[in-house]
């Protein structure tokens, strides 16, 4: 680009033109050789010199930018992962990219693929997992499950008294602050949902790190597609406190529709697919509509696109309801079996209920397969064991209503889409639930397809779709693009209120909607909501829309309707700041990001005015040098950043979607949005930030927080990087140009729907979880050392009956150990439950230092075998290479008598060191302290293999020597073996000439080459030993020859 093309020359021109200026001026007769040599070279030298000390600065300038860049690739080094979360209402399943690992599913430490969403909580410990699961039965009031049903809600919600009626054993707590429930553990101990769902992230995280042997704090965290705002911000926060960063909240059904579509890219083209996707779950259904074709993107060309159509749910309907009703019905049959012994009911015992609901849930995989099965408890309560048959007939009709509700979520989907179902191609089941046959027969009928499609794996591709979306999101991965577009399912509202005059003099209140995002309308998406009546301090409100597709029931169970009130403050001020600027109204900017959360970025009061334009006032140069200026960030800073986000804002600005006014109120067009008839002007040309306003104005605005901001028109120019163009004819017909400020209006949020955590409450929970965490790897450290110390003090006393620890160790040695290895383990059954970890690690060193000396002993001599016979390999193996290296004919000997006598005085020092040490070992006995140690063979090794390899490696780089000349210039006679063609061309050079000779012939190549690329380990063979003994027979022909 120009403007780059000159900012380099700007930064490099005074090196780059200081090379006439620092050259010596030369005296006039320079060029001849009135300058001496010496004079000339101290001139270059003086030059030279100049140009290090100007360069100098540059060079360490970047070297330290690429020192910084090192480090942080090196941080970035330990932190590539990713991970995705898939929070189903009974298991959870963990996926990880990584470097070399792309889209795999996390074990658990049970090594399965789904983890149960289980926590179980006591007053000393924690469990997760299949460990909380099995904890259930035993504390049932501490094990909590299906806890997310409870997050976001107030304790007036229906969900919550169902929560009570499901699990009656659960004490809900009240918090009168935010309206919602907590868990009342004990009296001490009391835990609310979203610090519940906070630990079983750490828990995930935990489980991600393990596998992936590397921190993680980047997450993708799947949620149901029927979440509303104040359950997202819910667990939002929980992530938080786990201290993980949510790229994004991605819904369960659009993350298994991106698995679906990656697999099959190929298959994807620019006619439109429609894919139905029916996921029933433990906790709810959910049918999704997505449409799959390529599209044409700005950035990549064609790339293929899933954009989702229409959305249907049941939030109660799901197989956690079957086994609740099965639950019931064994626990009927059980108190019928006892109904003449006066017993207790089974439903007022917890531990009974979390059996029989652990049952059923095995009951209902069963008769998935089976057309009936027996159920069957030992000791379900009171030792009395409980067995029953239950047949698939009589759980579908424990569930009958249910099964009615499955064609809900579908006429819900292509009613929102707006499709028919002969638009549909193809029916996805996903989900565990869906695998009941009774529910695929229903489904089967109210879609009126052949068959349903089961080529998808239902439990891990939501946890499959997320982990590819957060590589997508992730700056360390680069992945195919598959651009999502998903779908609000929620419409959301601004409602205003505002004074009319209807007729003259009479003054009334007109309350006025603007939909902000329509229902099934895509995100992310930002909005921009224009107010031009007001000129005082007002208030807004942000609620839901039109919620007329959702049943009276659903209704009551979404919970307030009213997002937000936004107070405005500071309006009236801005004005008198601006008395003679045009206003442009009160902008209120909304973002709906990637996690489907509604945030109010900023309101703005904009002004206009139009400032005289005066081009005679500045130079080419000049504007040239303020371009230059603003290229390294000066002059226009603040304009330039508003430019930036207002080219963002401007696509959306003016008519929102969906921006007709709800029925019966009809707001005036031009409070409803802004006027975009100044973006029909012809563009103004762009002048430097100088011309806009006076120094003193500008300085102003940044002290009170005022922006500067450009039309859209002028920032259209402004992408060009500054490039002035031939200004005469343009000035000429555009003396003026609009000026836009920008005033930050103070807003203060007041939460509807559910009040957010405070700052210092959420520091406060994220730094009780932590506080837990640090005493659970407190707690595993000390059970380890406990292990480990039980672990020694058993292997001991069992090594001490072997016989090679015997052999080494004498009686009353052998008892001390004995010993102190019982009093150790006495201590541990007695005291070791109350000891610290410290003191556990301190007596088990003090146990190991006891025994570090048996221990040495039997090491040593579990060695000396195999050290000793590749020393002696090695020194045979040396001494042939000796012997084979003084062979060598003087004339092509490449080793000097130096290098051969160090090998042969280190060859025989280990022969006398080793000799002497061996014989010194067995004069000891073998319970004292070896003499023999194997890491001193070890080194005795590696000086010999040092040497050899040295004369190796020159071997194998040696040069041949040039063959001498014969005096009389004679040709020798050629070998016996030799061909024609070789007599022809090899030339026996005259005896006494020494110079100016050939290269030696092949033969003698080849009999120089051989021990110069003959390896180490070639030595140490029988074969490489048959060779050394035949090398001097098959070098003596050659020898003649060379000899004559």
């Amino acid at each position: 680009m120009p403007g780059g093309r000159q900012r380099n020359l700007e930064a490099e021109g005074p090196e780059a033109g200081a090379a006439p200026e620092a050259a010596p001026s030369l005296p006039s007769g320079s060029f001849t050789s009135s300058l001496s040599k010496k004079t000339k070279r101290r001139h270059c030298r003086d030059t030279m010199a100049a140009t290090v000390r100007r360069q100098r600065p540059r060079r360490l300038a970047c070297w330290a930018l690429m020192a910084v860049l090192l480090a942080d690739l090196l941080a970035l080094s330990d932190t590539l992962a990713v991970m995705s979360v898939d929070l189903g209402s009974e298991s959870m399943k963990v996926a990880i990219v990584k470097p070399g690992v792309p889209m795999e599913i996390v074990l658990n430490k049970e090594s399965r693929r789904k983890t149960p969403v289980t926590v179980t909580l006591k007053e000393n410990e924690r469990f997760f997992g299949d460990s909380a699961a099995s904890m259930a039965i035993k504390n049932p009031k501490a094990t909590l499950r299906y806890f997310q049903h409870l997050l976001g809600k107030q304790e007036n919600n229906p969900h919550v008294a169902l929560y009570r009626a499901r699990f009656p054993e659960h004490e809900l707590g009240f918090d009168p602050q935010r309206q919602t429930v907590y868990f009342q553990i004990s009296p001490q101990l009391q835990f609310s949902p979203e610090e519940v769902l906070s630990m079983l992230l750490n828990y995930s995280r935990s489980l991600a790190e393990d596998f992936a042997e590397q921190p993680i704090k980047d997450a993708v965290i799947t949620v149901p597609a029927f979440f509303n705002q104040a359950e997202r911000r819910a667990v939002l926060q929980a992530a938080r406190m786990a201290g993980l960063k949510v790229l994004q909240l991605i819904n369960d059904n659009t993350a298994t529709a991106l698995s679906y579509g990656v697999f099959r890219r190929k298959d994807i083209n620019s006619t439109a697919q429609n894919i139905m996707f029916y996921d029933m779950g433990a906790g709810s259904t959910v049918c999704t509509i997505v449409t799959y074709q390529t599209v044409k993107t700005k950035d990549a060309g064609m790339q293929p696109q899933l954009q989702i159509r229409g959305v249907g749910f049941d939030r109660t309907l799901g197989g956690l309801e079957m086994e609740l009703r099965l639950r019931e019905h064994l626990a009927g049959i059980f108190n019928e079996q006892r109904k003449g012994q006066r017993a207790k009911d089974v439903r007022e015992n917890p531990r009974a209920m979390a059996k029989l609901l652990r049952e059923a849930n095995r009951l209902k995989t069963i008769l998935s397969a089976n057309a009936d099965h027996m159920a069957q408890i030992e000791g379900l309560m009171d030792d009395v064991d409980f067995k029953a048959k239950v047949t698939r007939a009589e759980f579908e009709e424990l569930c009958a209503d249910l099964f009615e509700r499955v064609p809900g979520p579908v006429q819900q989907a292509l009613q929102s889409a707006e499709m028919k179902l002969d638009e549909i191609e193809q029916v996805i089941l996903v989900g565990g639930a869906t695998r009941v046959p009774k529910v695929q027969e229903v489904l089967l009928k109210a879609v009126g397809k052949e068959e349903l499609g089961k080529n998808i794996n239902a439990d891990e591709a939501a946890a499959m779709g997320a982990v590819y979306q957060a590589a997508a999101l992730s700056k360390a991965f680069k992945v195919k693009p598959f651009v999502v577009r998903d779908a609000a399912i929620y419409p959301i509202l601004v409602e205003f209120t505002r004074e009319v005059e209807e007729e003259p003099g009479v003054r009334s209140l007109k309350h006025n909607k603007r939909v902000l995002f329509c229902r099934m309308g895509p995100y992310p998406q930002r909005k921009v909501i224009t107010f031009n009546r007001y000129n005082h301090d007002f208030n807004f409100h942000i609620n839901y829309g039109d919620l007329g597709f959702l049943g009276p029931e659903d209704l009551r169970v979404f919970g307030s309707q009213n997002l937000t009130t936004v107070k405005l403050k500071g309006v009236g001020e801005s004005f008198k700041k601006y008395p003679d600027y045009e206003s442009k109204g009160i902008k209120a900017h909304f973002n709906l990001d990637e996690s489907g959360v509604l945030s109010l970025d900023r309101v703005e009061s904009v002004f206009e005015t139009l400032v005289e334009d005066s081009p005679e006032e500045e130079s080419t140069l000049t504007k040239l040098g303020n371009t230059i200026s603003s290229l390294f960030g000066g002059g226009t800073t603040q304009d330039t950043k508003e430019n930036g986000t207002d080219t963002v804002q401007e696509e959306e600005e003016g008519p929102a979607e969906g921006s007709k006014a709800e029925p019966g109120e009809q707001a005036e067009p031009r409070e409803e949005a802004e006027a975009p008839a100044e973006d029909t002007s012809p563009p103004p040309p762009p002048e430097p930030k100088g011309d806009a306003a006076p120094e003193g104005e500008k300085t102003a605005e940044k002290d009170n927080g005022e922006k500067p901001e450009a039309q859209p028109s002028e920032k259209g120019e402004a992408g060009a990087e500054g490039v002035p163009p031939a200004p005469e004819e343009e000035k000429k017909q555009k003396p003026a140009r609009k000026q836009r400020m920008v005033e930050e209006i103070g807003v203060e949020l007041v939460v509807l729907d559910l009040p957010d955590l405070r700052q210092d409450e959420l520091a406060r929970s994220a730094q009780k979880l932590q506080d837990l965490t640090l005493r659970d790897l407190e707690k595993q450290e000390r059970e380890k050392a406990a292990n480990s110390l039980e672990a020694f003090i058993f292997e001991t006393q069992d090594k001490l009956y072997q016989p090679e620890y015997q052999e080494v160790s004498t009686e009353e040695q052998r008892e001390d150990i004995s010993g102190r290895l019982h009093a150790a383990s006495t201590w541990l059954e007695d005291e070791g439950f109350g000891a610290t970890t410290v003191m556990l690690k301190e007596k088990l060193a003090e146990l190991r230092k006891l025994c570090q000396g048996l221990f040495f002993r039997v090491e040593e001599r579990k060695k000396w075998p195999e050290r000793l016979s590749a020393l002696d390999n090695l020194l045979n193996h040396s001494s042939m290479f000796l012997t084979g290296a003084r062979l060598i004919p003087e004339m092509d000997q490449i080793f000097t008598e130096v290098e051969m006598t160090t090998l042969e005085k280190v060859i025989n020092e280990t022969w006398a060191w080793k000799n002497a040490t061996v014989a010194e070992q067995a004069k000891l006995p073998a319970t004292e302290k070896p003499v023999l140690l194997s890491k001193d063979i070890e080194a005795k090794m590696m000086a010999l293999d040092r040497e050899v390899q040295y004369l190796l490696n020159k071997a194998k780089f040696a040069k041949p020597r040039p063959r001498p000349k014969d005096k009389n210039g004679t040709r020798a006679e050629p070998p016996l073996n030799a061909s024609a063609s070789d007599q022809g061309d090899k030339v026996i050079p005259p005896a006494g000439q020494t110079e100016d000779a050939k290269p030696i012939s092949e033969p003698e190549q080849e009999t120089r080459s051989e021990p110069a690329d003959s390896e180490p380990l070639e030595l140490g063979g029988p074969a490489a030993e048959s060779e050394q003994k035949e090398q001097p027979t098959g070098q003596k022909p050659t020898l003649k020859n060379d000899e004559l």
